[in-house]
């Protein structure tokens, strides 16, 4: 393996949309560099990055993976990211690993929705950003149009570095507007290119764009600014370093061309990812918990585990960003977050599902190491003695939930493993058992999503399950203030039972959870019994008395009681909080709330006034319309109940020409009329009984 120094590292997210090409992009890069001796396709099922079972068969990419490429004394990490709803987190964690973004846009579609979504992550994160238009030899790409969206959706910092040869059918090659150069592309997929004049009838244009790069570098260094007014022009050096310095500082984004499936434009990009884009060291201090630390071999290890990879046979693999010190094999290391040891064996470098040896780490790198016991996706390793942590990494709520059942007795012996392996690889996957029916949920971020958490445990872990319709996440609370007593006394021949607690229950403000406070003078009840109350109420607010959801925002207060001196236990003072907890409920005016999605919707105009009107015939508030480029978008809030069957509907309306994005926003009061059909579910499913009504 070639030892490159921290500074000659890059690392790239390849990021953007659902099919704009991002495997394809990594797949030629790598045959570019010599990595791989053949230009993996997608519909072949053959590219590096996209090599699990249901990605080659869906042609999608599911999850993030991890490549790299040499090339002039330097190396390239990329990450290959998803660019569907459904799997977008992974795209927003891999942020968390790279200096730079590579933001692809579909040179037809130009920009959509999803990519606006990884911009502000991206954005938020004060990363570097590289736009490319991709497909640009698809017959209906344009690359005005493709590069006017790019200025509508990300502003105008965003500056074109190259001009297509060609259009549509016929792109060919690119004209570089730093050295005012064109170079075309030979038509073998080989990636060889010549250079070429540029051709007379795109002078103009070419002279045009050039200036607005110019004046985009200059306007960002006072220096440059005073020469380009007084000469009217900056040397091909002052160019350089003021592009490069641009993008550093997140003041320009630089657009770029490519087809990669036509493997034209690609070699470029990466030479121009080696020139212009930052490392790690670039960057000077990387923010931690408590303060900075620099990305310097001669500091203490640290690393962030930004994602975690299981497998049946070869167990757990976590995917390491080193962000300072030296990462050494066979060592042991220092979990900040869990305050746990972790020892280290082998640490290697991933080429999709390759594994490479990789000895001794710098920091810059992504590296691997498989088997650690404690750690987890957003944990910090350090070294012994350190207080160093990385800010937690969050992951999306939950869009969508489903029952799973086992189909055999085999099956639910094995469904707990299977699922806490994949819930170690995809953290947005929650499972829990359902209190008052028995039922395994299973939630995540769309149908998809679930679906193939289903089929990862057939075919991964041989854990075959039937899907039930999806259940809606509600919650119940409380609209006004109670004061209850409860006595638990139980005598049954011997030592009794006794326990006696006086509550105050009173609502809190949405997503307050829950409050537990003790006011007791005087030892009317012992402190030691003051925990058992707690883990009373805690206990069954997991189940609301009117349809057996979660019960939260509410506060109570523990003011009073007594106790026996022989008979007064623990388990006493819990079931006493217990009765006293479902008492105040029903005296607190309990109500159910429901998750209300934020969605975007991305459409044609001549779609507009059906889609508006579909949203608010399923109670969907619009909070907005916008034009984006060619197509507007709707904003709107909207029940998760209202919205399971949204995506075939805008497919149907649309003839597959919308896209939407949905995720969660907040809960909200369910109407009256609709809690009642809620409570008869719940009493129909035996959630709770008719009588708790």
């Amino acid at each position: 393996m070639k030892d490159v120094a921290s500074e000659n590292l890059r690392s790239v997210a390849f990021i953007g949309h659902g099919q704009t090409g991002k495997t394809s992009l990594v797949s030629a890069i790598l045959f570019n560099t010599g990595m791989v001796n053949r230009l993996g396709k997608v519909e072949q099922g053959n590219t590096v990055t996209d090599y699990d079972e249901d990605e080659i068969d869906k042609k999608i990419s599911i999850q993030a993976a991890v490549a790299y490429a040499f090339k002039d004394n330097h190396k390239i990490n990329m990450i290959d990211t998803p660019g569907y709803a459904n799997f977008i987190w992974e795209a927003k964690v891999s942020l968390r690993a790279v200096e730079t973004g590579a933001l692809l846009v579909n040179g037809v579609e130009g920009v959509e929705v999803q990519s606006e979504k990884i911009f502000e992550s991206l954005q938020e994160l004060k990363k570097s950003l590289v736009l490319v238009i991709n497909k640009m030899k698809k017959e209906l790409a344009d690359f005005d149009s493709a590069y006017q969206s790019i200025i509508d959706s990300f502003g105008k910092n965003a500056i074109a570095i190259q001009y297509p040869l060609g259009k549509g059918n016929d792109f060919s090659g690119i004209v570089d507007l730093i050295e005012m150069k064109a170079y075309q592309y030979a038509s073998d997929e080989k990636g060889d290119f010549e250079a070429v004049d540029i051709p007379a009838g795109l002078n103009e244009e070419i002279q045009k764009k050039r200036e607005e790069l110019i004046e985009k570098i200059a306007e960002n260094d006072e220096k440059l600014m005073e020469k380009y007014f007084d000469e009217g022009d900056l040397s091909a050096g002052e160019v350089a370093s003021g592009l490069k310095k641009g993008i550093l500082s997140g003041d320009i984004y630089p657009v770029l061309l490519t087809d990669a499936c036509a493997n034209i434009g690609v070699t470029h990009l990466v030479d121009f990812i080696i020139k212009y884009t930052p490392s790690l060291v670039d960057f000077g201090e990387v923010d931690t918990v408590d303060g900075k630390i620099k990305p310097d071999k001669s500091e203490p290890f640290s690393g962030l585990v930004f994602k975690t990879l299981s497998d049946p046979f070869t167990g757990k693999i976590s995917i390491i960003k080193v962000l300072s010190g030296i990462f050494r094999p066979d060592s042991v290391y220092f979990n900040s977050r869990k305050s746990v040891d972790e020892r280290v064996g082998g640490l290697f470098f991933l080429q999709g599902k390759n594994q490479d040896s990789a000895g001794e780490v710098k920091p810059g790198e992504i590296v691997a190491v498989a088997k650690l016991k404690e750690t987890r996706t957003g944990d910090t390793l350090t070294m012994k003695g350190k207080k160093i942590q990385f800010p937690e990494i969050t992951f999306p709520v939950p869009s969508i939930t489903f029952a799973i059942e086992p189909k055999s007795r085999a099956d639910e012996s094995k469904i707990s493993n299977a699922l806490n392996r994949i819930i170690e690889e995809d953290p947005t996957v929650k499972t829990q058992r359902e209190v008052q029916t028995k039922e395994l949920i299973i939630s995540g971020n769309g149908q998809l999503h679930v679906e193939l958490v289903v089929n990862k445990l057939k075919k991964k872990y041989g854990v075959e399950v039937t899907m039930k319709p999806p259940k809606i996440p509600y919650l119940e609370t409380i609209s006004r203030k109670s004061d209850v007593e409860c006595k638990y006394k139980k005598q049954s021949g011997g030592r009794g039972q006794y326990g006696h607690v006086l509550i105050k229950m009173e609502p809190l403000p949405r997503g307050a959870d829950f409050e537990f406070e003790n006011t007791i003078f005087g030892g009317s009840i012992p402190k030691n019994y003051v925990p058992a109350v707690e883990k009373g109420i805690l206990e069954t607010r997991q189940s609301g008395i009117l349809a057996g959801y979660p019960v939260v925002d509410f506060k109570v207060n523990l003011y009073d009681g007594s106790f026996h001196d022989v008979d007064s236990s623990d388990m006493a003072f819990k079931i006493a909080a217990s009765m006293a907890f479902k008492k105040a409920m029903k005296e607190s005016k309990p109500t159910i709330l429901e998750p209300i999605m934020k969605v975007e919707v991305i459409i044609p105009e001549e779609y507009m006034g059906e889609i508006n009107g579909n949203l608010s015939g399923r109670r969907g508030k619009i909070q907005g319309m916008e034009a984006k480029g060619k197509n507007h978008v709707v904003k709107a809030l909207a029940p998760m109940s209202e919205m399971l069957d949204f995506e075939p509907t805008l497919t149907s309306i649309t003839g597959g020409r919308g896209s939407y994005f949905m995720e969660f926003d907040h809960y909200e009061e369910v109407p009256a009329h609709l809690q009642k059909k809620i409570i008869d579910e719940a009493v129909k499913e035996g959630r709770v009984k008719e009588e708790e009504e």
